[in-house]
C-alpha cells in the first residue's frame, strides 16, 4: 500500500480570521501556507500545521466553492453533516486541552473522562468540544489502538 498517513482535513470557516486564531492560539497550530484561488471562489485559504509538524488542517473562507461531502447548513440552528463526524487530536493532557479550548471560545460537548472500549478492554481518556466555528473536536491522550496485533502475538 502506498498510503503514508493522513495529510489534512479541510474545514470551511464561518469567520475565517477567528477560526485561524482559535487553531493557532488554543491548539498550537501554525500557519504553513496561505493562498487565494479565484477559479474556485477561494478568497482566503490556509494550511495550518499541527504541533507534530505533520498533521495539517486546511481552512477555507465561507464562500469558497470546494468539493465537500454533504450539504452546507443554511443556518446556525440547522445541522447538516456527511460522513465526517469529528476531528480528534492526541494531547498530553486532556483536561488542559479542554480548558484551553474553552478559554478560547469553544463550548463543552463531553467533559473529560475515562472510557473503556471493547474486549480486551482499552482504557482511553478523552473530552470533546464544539469549536467556535462549529466543528466537534476530540482531545485524546496518546493510546495504542493496535491492541489486536499485540494481543494475538503478531
Amino acid at each position: 500500500m502506498n498510503i503514508k498517513g493522513l495529510a489534512h482535513i479541510a474545514i470551511q470557516a464561518k469567520d475565517y480570521p477567528a477560526t485561524i486564531r482559535f487553531y493557532i492560539e488554543a491548539l498550537g497550530f501554525k500557519r504553513g501556507h496561505h493562498w487565494s484561488l479565484p477559479s474556485f471562489q477561494i478568497k482566503e485559504a490556509s494550511m495550518l500545521i499541527s504541533p507534530d509538524g505533520r498533521t495539517c488542517l486546511e481552512v477555507f473562507d465561507d464562500e469558497a466553492i470546494i468539493p465537500a461531502q454533504g450539504k452546507k447548513a443554511r443556518s446556525e440552528e440547522e445541522v447538516a453533516y456527511g460522513a465526517m463526524l469529528h476531528l480528534a487530536f492526541y494531547v498530553e493532557d486532556v483536561d488542559k486541552a479542554f480548558q484551553t479550548a474553552l478559554a478560547h471560545g469553544a463550548k463543552p460537548c463531553v467533559e473529560a473522562d475515562y472510557l473503556t472500549l471493547g474486549e480486551p478492554p482499552l482504557i482511553i481518556r478523552n473530552a470533546l468540544v464544539h469549536s467556535p466555528n462549529g466543528e466537534v473536536i476530540e482531545f485524546i491522550q496518546d493510546v495504542d489502538f493496535d491492541i489486536e496485533s499485540h494481543s494475538s502475538g503478531q
